[in-house]
């Protein structure tokens, strides 16, 4: 019936079936919906019988999830094929000989950001597509993609290898554009040129904004449109997430977007046979249409503004030697002793302070208040961390929209330390991005935009730093993780504290050929259990032989531990000036006297260069 299906859209509309894990969930599945399909197949046929019977034209495979690193989850990663050989069978064993079945796979590619590579994507998605047509599927549904680079590329494998229906609908938060910007007319286009039959979206919206956002897409020429909305918008109802009981009203919005030229319609999160039912009996006299008037977008992002913002780091660090210094927020509300030596900072013409983000996942005064009084009484500009671990989505896009009214635009995104390591090991860690993706949300933010695309009527002028360990045993691997950092829009590079002259050597070696500045950390040693604690218990750090015996040394002299680490690391910044205009001084322990006087030996050393030359 593979053809058949196509055949039938040409002068039909089809109805689809709806939610499968909706039904399960409801009746107290402990799994993922796919295993299901080994233990208990008969429920899984019950319920495509109740959609067939509901009205249901076409029905799609349990196996939305059944991928191997979601099936990883489960301990089933081992079961990919079996899953999709069974799903296929109970499907059979439930349609009747009019029923068209679907082989469903998902995208990988979700909300949070995966670190699998497309071709890791491409191969496992190739053993559930191979499986789904050899037990004799009638298409292949590619359903809730969020990213239509994954999409694109999976529909031109596909049809490179088979000569099959391939519906394919993307998933987009906001009802004109998809994550990175794309309209989304403009992205079904790319879909139907990537191979693909059938095109349209699935999930995330309900019904009402469904039908606003087919308002927008043209009927396209070589395809047919789908649409499977959910349900409605979640609700909270005594602690437990709900969609609302509203069928009925289901079926009404269908017969708008069957109006706005949708041939194949089904229901996603949320829906029931009771949902397939209305729609069924709502458009049963209803028959598909063949032109339509669209409504334009509205071009809002055109017409976002840029705040003005003073030079940044990034620029002046290229045009010279520039120093920026760490000081921590305290861990208590006396904030004396921090201001005091904020105001030290500002006086020294520091470049700029970084602030942490609560590092090393301990509790600190927030970065951002911090940040806002040294905006509103000093004249150094404040770096910002961002960590990824204590924010979902929502609340980092509502940081970076904070710290931008607040004119804060030098911003370092980092992942951030594990809870585990900190005083509050039992926190949970969120990590919905890693430090690339939040990088590419502020980007975006740059644009104009958010995340689901809204306008946010003006761009961000965000500067982006990244964090860089050369200390890493391998640092070519170290070179290739800052490479993808870079693609994802960092514009400099701030480093772990270093503490070897032939260290910050091989770092220029190593990065010489990026077009991107580097801050060189150094942070002073403090005592010789200092330097013991670093050099056993912070990974990556080493120090050499000759550093501890100097500091063993002297170990009962406070006067001479501080003047080997000045001295120490007056021998580090006059390597780091040799290679490097950046120079990141990291304050141990609120010593701002430390920092203050290697800052002053900097400034020294580097104006002198700049008099020799002129």
């Amino acid at each position: 019936m593979t053809q058949q299906l196509l055949d039938k859209l040409k002068n039909n509309i089809l109805v689809a079936d709806g939610a499968m894990g909706t039904i399960l969930y409801s009746e107290g599945l402990d799994t993922c919906p796919e295993a299901y399909n080994l233990s208990h197949p008969e429920r899984v046929e019950r319920i495509h019988r109740t959609y067939i019977e509901a009205g249901a034209d076409v029905i799609q495979t349990n196996t939305y999830g059944a991928n191997f690193e979601k099936l990883k989850a489960f301990g089933l990663e081992h079961k990919v094929k079996d899953i999709h050989q069974a799903a296929v069978k109970i499907a059979k064993k439930a349609a009747s000989k009019d029923t068209f079945i679907l082989g469903t796979v998902g995208g990988f590619r979700g909300v949070r950001q995966e670190e699998l590579s497309l071709s890791a994507i491409l191969y496992h998605t190739e053993i559930q597509v191979d499986t789904l047509i050899e037990e004799g599927v009638d298409g292949l549904l590619f359903e809730t993609y969020y990213d239509l680079e994954e999409l694109t590329n999976i529909i031109q494998a596909t049809r490179n290898k088979y000569d099959i229906p391939i519906i394919a609908q993307l998933t987009a938060s906001n009802t004109n554009y998809l994550r990175d910007g794309s309209k989304i007319n403009d992205a079904l286009q790319q879909v139907i040129d990537s191979g693909a039959d059938v095109v349209g979206l699935n999930c995330h919206h309900g019904p009402h904004h469904m039908q606003q956002t087919f308002s927008h897409i043209e009927l396209p020429e070589h395809a047919y449109l789908s649409c499977y909305p959910n349900a409605s918008l979640l609700d909270l109802n005594n602690s437990e997430f709900k969609y609302s009981d509203n069928a009925e009203y289901f079926g009404k919005v269908a017969q708008k977007l069957i109006n706005e030229g949708v041939r194949l319609i089904g229901g996603c999160c949320g829906t029931t046979p009771e949902h397939i039912h209305y729609i069924k009996s709502s458009i049963k006299d209803l028959t598909p249409i063949h032109n339509k008037k669209v409504v334009p977008i509205t071009k809002q992002n055109a017409a976002a503004k840029s705040t003005t913002s003073k030079e940044n780091l990034t620029t002046k660090v290229k045009r010279g030697a520039t120093i920026i210094v760490e000081l921590d927020t305290p861990k208590h509300l006396d904030t004396e002793k921090f201001f005091d030596n904020i105001q030290k900072l500002d006086d020294a013409e520091i470049d700029a302070v970084t602030l942490a983000d609560n590092s090393l996942a301990t509790v600190r005064i927030s970065n951002v208040a911090a940040a806002s009084i040294i905006k509103q009484n000093y004249n150094i500009e404040p770096l910002v961390h961002i960590t990824c671990r204590d924010r979902n989505l929502i609340g980092l896009q509502s940081h970076l929209l904070g710290l931008s009214l607040l004119g804060v635009n030098e911003i370092l995104t980092i992942t951030g330390d594990p809870s585990k390591v900190g005083n509050l090991p039992g926190a949970m860690n969120v990590f919905d991005v890693n430090s690339k993706g939040l990088t590419e949300i502020a980007k975006r933010f740059n644009q104009g935009m958010n995340t689901d695309g809204d306008a946010l009527k003006k761009k961000t002028n965000f500067n982006i730093a990244g964090a860089f360990d050369p200390n890493v045993r391998k640092l070519d691997g170290a070179i290739r993780r800052l490479e993808k950092k870079i693609d994802s829009g960092m514009d400099y590079f701030i480093t772990q504290p270093v503490y070897s002259k032939d260290k910050i050597k091989t770092v220029y070696e190593a990065t010489k050929h990026l077009d991107v500045p580097f801050f060189i950390g150094i942070m002073p040693i403090t005592s010789y259990n200092n330097a013991l604690f670093l050099h056993n218990e912070v990974p990556g750090i080493k120090l050499s032989e000759d550093i501890l015996t100097r500091f063993e040394a002297v170990k009962d002299d406070r006067d001479k531990t501080r003047e080997l680490s000045i001295e120490i690391c007056k021998e580090l910044i006059d390597t780091v000036h040799e290679y490097f205009n950046g120079l990141y001084l990291i304050t141990p322990f609120q010593r701002a006297d430390l920092s203050l006087e290697l800052a002053a030996y900097s400034k020294s050393i580097t104006s002198n260069s700049q008099e020799a030359i002129l």
